[in-house]
């Protein structure tokens, strides 16, 4: 989900931990302690980059997805796809494939 965040263009950590919670309406209220790490090992996989910049004073740094990320993002995107389908299937939600 942080991939597909930063898919739209670069953020800073809070505003990661925002537009979740605004995508979700508000089902996922990710606390800071959370999403930092989870932004330091996709930072470690290769998956986005970061800079530090200052605003007013203070430090700030801000990630965006690398195009390693971009391609694992398309990969777990397939991946939840095929999973979403076989769960709708098998709580009844989707019919099976027809066979011959």
């Amino acid at each position: 989900m942080v991939l597909a965040i930063l898919a739209d263009g670069p953020l800073h950590g809070y505003a990661v931990i925002t537009e979740l919670r605004r995508r979700s309406d508000e089902v996922f209220e990710v606390p800071e302690g959370t999403i930092y790490p989870v932004l330091h090992k996709l930072q470690q996989q290769g998956h986005i980059s970061s800079v530090w910049s200052d605003l007013g004073g203070r430090a700030r740094r801000t990630y965006r997805i690398t195009r390693r990320g971009s391609a694992a993002l398309e990969e777990q995107r397939r991946s939840w796809a095929s999973f979403r389908t076989a769960v709708s299937r098998v709580l009844g939600e989707e019919p099976w494939p027809a066979t011959s």
